[in-house]
């Protein structure tokens, strides 16, 4: 199904229920009545046609119209890529990081496959942190920071010096795929972590919600990659490519 502007939102939500993260990323929150995606985008004046295509990149695996997202501006990418980070960094992770301590606390034995798999996931959770924070200061300034110069048009010596320092390639070297090693932490949970506990009906519960939550950050992220390996770093190199040619 093709996410239109003349649908309701709500309807959205009930149809795929898993896009209310990605709706909350645009400073939308529940309460907005029969109003249609245009009408809600319009009230919080949000660009209609970047949120319909994000919205249907994250509900759909085979839809991701590469050349009319690069026709954003990168402001408009990086503003949304930011709110994604905000997202992940202070609510993703710290709630399945509850839910494993919650299963600590819950079970009477299995306590060296839970140890695991807290260890395994804080080790993660401190890698993802880290390629965080290197795409805010580091990535992010510096593709705004060469979007402005091409505007400007008369920045160029400056650039091509931070470009000699600095470019989308080195980006490209050491922007590993983090998210895969999700993968091996839903085995363990899926393969090893057994109901050791005097209360087997809530552990189980609180189990199956921590893999749904860790299903679901792998299939964000992997949009979320997406955007920036297919969108972000062609339209880059494009602006290179550009003040490179214009000296």
């Amino acid at each position: 199904m093709l996410i239109v502007g003349e649908m309701k939102l709500s309807d959205i939500i009930h149809h795929d229920y898993t896009l209310v993260p990605v709706i909350n990323r645009f400073n939308i929150q529940l309460g907005f009545g029969d109003a249609t995606i245009e009408e809600v985008c319009k009230t919080k004046n949000i660009n209609l046609g970047f949120f319909l295509t994000i919205l249907n990149t994250f509900h759909d695996s085979q839809y991701f119209p590469k050349d009319y997202l690069k026709s954003f501006p990168a402001t408009v990418l990086i503003k949304y890529l930011r709110k994604a980070h905000k997202s992940y960094v202070e609510e993703k992770i710290p709630e399945i990081k509850e839910m494993i301590q919650r299963l600590s606390e819950l079970s009477s034995g299995n306590k060296k496959t839970l140890d695991l798999i807290s260890n395994f996931f804080n080790g993660y959770s401190n890698e993802f942190g880290a390629h965080i924070e290197r795409e805010e200061k580091v990535v992010y300034p510096y593709v705004l920071k060469l979007e402005s110069s091409i505007d400007e048009s008369g920045n160029d010596k400056s650039m091509l010096e931070e470009m000699d320092l600095y470019s989308i390639s080195n980006y490209e070297q050491d922007h590993e795929d983090i998210e895969e090693k999700l993968f091996d932490l839903k085995n363990l949970l899926i393969k090893y972590l057994h109901a050791e506990t005097d209360e087997p009906r809530l552990f189980e519960e609180t189990s199956y919600l921590l893999l749904r939550e860790l299903f679901v950050l792998e299939k964000e992220l992997r949009e979320h990659s997406r955007i920036e390996d297919l969108i972000l770093v062609p339209k880059v190199e494009e602006m290179e490519k550009l003040i490179r040619i214009r000296n």
